[in-house]
């Protein structure tokens, strides 16, 4: 056997770090198990766990909010709807990227997008008495689950693996006409399968929000990364796709994370359609007191009650990387390529032994190169391939733990770094060599 961790250090490491059962942890187990392992031998991981960006922070944004700084502005609370400069940029920067319109008043900045749909939950299910429940178009963020477990908000599901294309449709209604679902919630392109909902997928989700009256949260966290198309070129087809060209039923949640590697300064925007914004809810006047509005209820009533705002030096320098996006001194698309490229190598080092690509394709094409892949292995459960990839210095997460029927891990291509690609070589390499009689 060629394993550089035992199977009885990774165990023991494990009940040190109170981790129940690895084979279906979470993002937190893994990457605790995986650190203690490393700093018990010295030995490095190939780390595919947490999504968390793997280049460095814009600098554009960095001397924005700098410069917020040293005029004083730390020393003010925000509005709570946000600062003028940041909502006005949104608005520019979702008609460059997007050629939507919403208007200024209806971008709201949150302290991520983790944030903004916490705040959306309970807002979308608050609105209609009855439409109490939160519907998932899986794989996806495992954290949006534990908010609403939180919450005390129910939840449905199902893997949109075997329902591409047309098949949405069907699928998607069987649980929106028993009338209780207040919003669907997908990623785009995904988090964790980094599949792309197409045009007709995201006509159909629109066209079916509109008629039964559920919010679509769409998390844009990797917007332009679908890197097969030449996205990001402001005021230029083709643009981001998106739900909002077929309904007024959304809410877009814009993360600076990973677009500009500002993960750090915890800093978002939940875009609501104008339509959306304006409605008017007799159940949210009578829980808040107020004219139940959407937006105002949404922003006051909700949101400043969860973060009581923004940063406001970090808005100053949000609004500075929109607005140089759009004027096209930032090229945030080709800024952050480097996923693609890095997919790129570790997979073909993966398949080159033995691994599959678990959602390998869209409707009509291979699936992309970006942040986030899918690995499978012949006769191993997602959580069994999680374990024996521990063993091997690899961590990653079971997609089981992401809404995912399907057997295999999602791996993140984040924190890879050039040195470590012929210590992955070598390591996948020994892990064909001890499997190949379970392939056979």
């Amino acid at each position: 056997m060629s394993r550089v961790f035992s199977e009885e250090l990774v165990a023991q490491v494990a009940r040190d770090m109170k981790v129940a059962d690895l084979s279906n942890a979470t993002i937190g187990d893994v990457l605790l198990v995986a650190s203690r392992l490393e700093e018990l031998t010295g030995i490095p991981f190939i780390r595919m766990d947490q999504g968390s960006p793997g280049l460095p922070a814009n600098r554009i944004g960095i001397e924005a909010e700098k410069a917020a700084l040293d005029k004083g502005l730390g020393a003010q609370y925000p509005a709570a709807a946000g600062v003028p400069e940041l909502k006005e940029a949104a608005s520019r920067f979702i008609k460059a990227f997007i050629d939507i319109d919403i208007s200024a008043r209806s971008c709201l900045p949150t302290t991520g997008s983790v944030c903004a749909s916490f705040g959306a939950f309970i807002a979308c299910t608050q609105r209609i008495p009855g439409k109490d429940k939160i519907l998932f178009i899986d794989p996806g963020f495992p954290i949006q689950k534990s908010q609403l477990r939180i919450l005390g908000i129910r939840w449905e599901l199902f893997d949109i693996h075997d329902y591409r294309g047309a098949a949405l449709r069907e699928k998607l209604e069987s649980f929106l006409r028993k009338g209780d679902i207040a919003a669907i919630v997908y990623s785009n392109p995904n988090n964790p399968a980094w599949i792309c909902l197409d045009e007709d997928e995201l006509k159909i989700i629109g066209e079916l929000a509109t008629r039964y009256d559920a919010v679509v949260l769409e998390d844009q966290a990797y917007f332009c990364m679908d890197f097969r198309h030449p996205l990001g070129h402001p005021y230029q087809a083709p643009f981001a796709p998106t739900v909002a060209r077929y309904t007024d039923n959304y809410i877009l949640m814009l993360s600076a994370s990973k677009i500009f590697s500002y993960a750090g300064q915890r800093i978002a925007l939940a875009c609501v359609s104008d339509t959306l914004f304006d409605r008017q809810y007799p159940a949210f006047a009578e829980r808040y007191e107020n004219t139940g509005v959407f937006g105002p209820t949404f922003i006051a009533s909700i949101m400043y009650m969860i973060t009581s705002g923004c940063t406001a030096t970090t808005q100053y320098g949000l609004a500075e990387m929109l607005n140089r996006s759009v004027a096209g001194d930032i090229n945030f698309v080709e800024d952050t390529r480097e996923y693609e490229r890095r997919a790129h190598r570790m997979k073909k080092i993966f398949t080159d032994h033995g691994f599959s690509i678990v959602y390998s394709r869209d409707v009509n094409e291979e699936v992309g190169d970006g942040f986030f892949f899918t690995l499978g292995y012949p006769g191993m459960s997602g959580g069994e391939l999680l374990k024996e990839l521990m063993y091997y210095g690899v961590s990653s997460i079971s997609l089981s733990t992401t809404g995912s029927d399907q057997p295999g891990v999602r791996a993140c291509t984040s924190r890879m770094r050039e040195e470590l690609y012929p210590v992955l070589e070598e390591r996948m390499k020994a892990f064909e060599e001890d499997h190949k009689d379970e392939k056979k």
